[in-house]
């Protein structure tokens, strides 16, 4: 379990969890499914604004303080994933 607590001191912004994609930029059957899993206590996200395949989940990071705890289904390696984000926000993540 990884708990990802946002801090927006502005307007709108948007994180990303993403599967790293194969080497033609596409998500195939040999894809590590990195993002499937449960997405749980979630504090100050707005209805909708999550969501979430088995490869991505992203939310909206509303201004002020958000939270989202995500339990992967499987381990994950090492740079088997990365993370974007739109906008300004700082982001902690405690495992």
């Amino acid at each position: 379990m990884a708990t990802f607590e946002f801090i927006n001191p502005s307007s709108s912004a948007y994180f990303t969890y993403e599967t790293v994609r194969n080497e033609i930029g596409f998500y195939d059957s040999a894809s590590l499914k990195a993002a499937s899993g449960s997405l749980t206590a979630i504090s100050n996200v707005p209805e909708g604004g999550l969501i979430q395949s088995d490869y991505i989940w992203s939310t909206v990071v509303p201004h002020g303080t958000s939270s989202v705890e995500f339990t992967a289904s499987l381990t994950i390696p090492t740079g088997s994933v990365y993370f974007r984000g739109t906008g300004e926000f700082n982001v902690t993540i405690t495992i």
